[in-house]
C-alpha cells in the first residue's frame, strides 16, 4: 500500500497541540516525521491526569498520545545541539516550528531555497501582537468565538476542545501540501505563516460575515442565528438535536410530529420572526419521548442524540468505520483520511 506522501521527510520542532497535530496527519498521509523534543520533554506529556503508557512504553498524559502517533521522537537542546538539528533539517522536506516569531530563524537560519518551513504562531509572524504568548483559551476569547457560546444569559464558554488549535493545525496541513506541489513544480520551497489568530477569525464564517453586516451577534445557547429551528432539546432521557435547514426538512418534521403551525412557517426567514414560538411549540411535541424513540420517528429530517464521547466511539458507525485503533499497543483516535483508489478501492 502506498500513501500520497510517502518519500516526504518532516521535520516537527513543535509542541503542545497544533503544530504536532499537523504533522501527526502527515503522518496519517504517509510522510515519514521525526519530532525532536526539548531534553525535558514536550509540555503535554505532563497535561493530564489521565496518564497512560506510550507508544515508547513511558508514561505520559493522554493528551500527548493525542496528536503524536506515527512519530520518530528524538530529544535535543537546540540552542546546545544546533548542528545536530541543522543536520536532520538538511534531511528534510518540511519543518514545521512554533517558536516564538523570529526565533527559529535566529538558531537554526538560513534554510536551503526548497525546503517548506511552517512556522506556527498564536498571532503571526507580523503585528502588533506577534509576540503575545496565545493558547486555544485566549484565542477563543479574544476573536469573538466565546461571546456568542454559551447560554444568553450565562458566561461566555468555550467550545470543549481545543478546536482553534485543531484547525490551525490543518490549515498548515493544506498549505503545506499546496507547497510541496509547487515544488513538484518549480524545485522551489516555501516559508509557510499559518497563526491561531487568521484561523480563528477566518472560521467565524457566518458569524464573522454577520457582524459585517452590522448584525448584533450574541449567545443563543445550541440556536442558529440564521436557522430555525436549529438547536437541542431536552427530551425523557437526555438532550436531542434537530437541525432544519431546508424548507423540506420542515415539513418533514411537521409532518412526523403532526404539528399545528402556520403555512407561513414553511419559509425560514418566518421561522426566525417567531423564534420562540416555534421553538417551544417543537419542544412540547418531543419532551415525552425518549432519544432513540425521535430517530426512529425524524427520518429525513437532520437529528442526533446529544453522546457523552464515550457513547459517540462506541457508536455502531464508530465500531464499522474503525475510529479508535490500537497503535504500538495504545487505544487511539484513527486517523480521519479514508484514501480510496478508483483501481482497489480503499487504500
Amino acid at each position: 500500500m502506498i500513501l500520497p506522501l510517502e518519500g516526504i521527510k518532516i521535520l516537527d520542532i513543535s509542541r503542545i497541540l497544533a503544530g504536532p497535530h499537523a504533522a501527526q496527519t502527515l503522518s496519517d498521509m504517509g510522510a515519514q516525521v521525526t519530532k525532536i523534543e526539548a531534553p525535558w520533554g514536550d509540555d503535554s506529556r505532563t497535561w493530564g491526569p489521565p496518564f497512560q503508557s506510550g507508544f515508547d512504553g513511558n508514561e505520559v498524559a493522554s493528551y500527548f498520545l493525542s496528536c503524536n502517533r506515527g512519530k520518530e521522537i528524538l530529544f535535543a537542546n537546540i540552542k546546545d545541539e544546533r548542528e545536530k538539528v541543522r543536520a536532520l533539517i538538511e534531511d528534510s522536506d518540511v519543518i514545521i516550528e512554533n517558536f516564538r516569531p523570529g526565533t527559529f530563524d535566529r538558531l537554526l537560519g538560513p534554510f536551503r531555497d526548497d525546503l517548506v518551513v511552517c512556522s506556527i504562531s498564536g498571532y503571526g509572524q507580523t503585528g502588533p501582537r506577534r509576540g503575545e504568548p496565545a493558547f486555544d483559551l485566549t484565542m477563543q476569547a479574544r476573536s469573538g468565538i466565546m461571546s456568542v457560546t454559551g447560554e444568553e444569559a450565562g458566561a461566555p464558554a468555550k467550545v470543549g476542545v481545543a478546536w482553534i488549535d485543531v484547525m490551525t493545525g490543518m490549515n498548515a496541513v493544506s498549505s503545506i501540501l499546496a507547497c510541496l506541489l509547487r515544488r513538484e513544480k518549480t524545485g522551489k520551497g516555501a516559508r509557510i505563516d499559518i497563526s491561531l489568530w487568521d484561523t480563528a477569525l477566518a472560521s467565524l464564517v457566518n458569524q464573522g460575515h454577520n457582524a459585517l453586516m452590522g448584525m448584533k451577534t450574541r449567545r443563543m445557547g445550541s440556536s442558529h442565528p440564521n436557522l430555525v429551528p436549529y438547536r437541542v432539546f431536552q427530551v425523557s432521557d437526555g438532550w436531542f438535536a434537530i437541525g432544519v435547514g431546508t424548507s423540506g426538512q420542515w415539513e418533514k418534521l411537521v409532518e412526523a410530529l403532526s404539528l399545528d403551525s402556520p403555512e407561513s412557517w414553511i419559509e425560514n426567514s418566518v421561522r426566525i420572526e417567531n423564534r420562540d414560538l416555534v421553538e417551544s411549540m417543537v419542544h412540547d411535541s418531543i419532551r415525552g419521548f425518549t432519544r432513540a424513540d425521535l430517530e426512529g420517528l425524524l427520518i429525513g429530517v437532520p437529528c442526533a442524540s446529544v453522546n457523552t464521547i464515550s457513547e459517540a466511539l462506541d457508536d455502531p458507525q464508530s465500531h464499522f468505520r474503525e475510529n479508535v485503533i490500537q497503535y504500538s499497543g495504545v487505544p487511539t483516535l484513527a486517523s480521519p483520511f479514508r484514501f480510496i483508489s478508483a483501481h482497489k478501492g480503499l487504500m
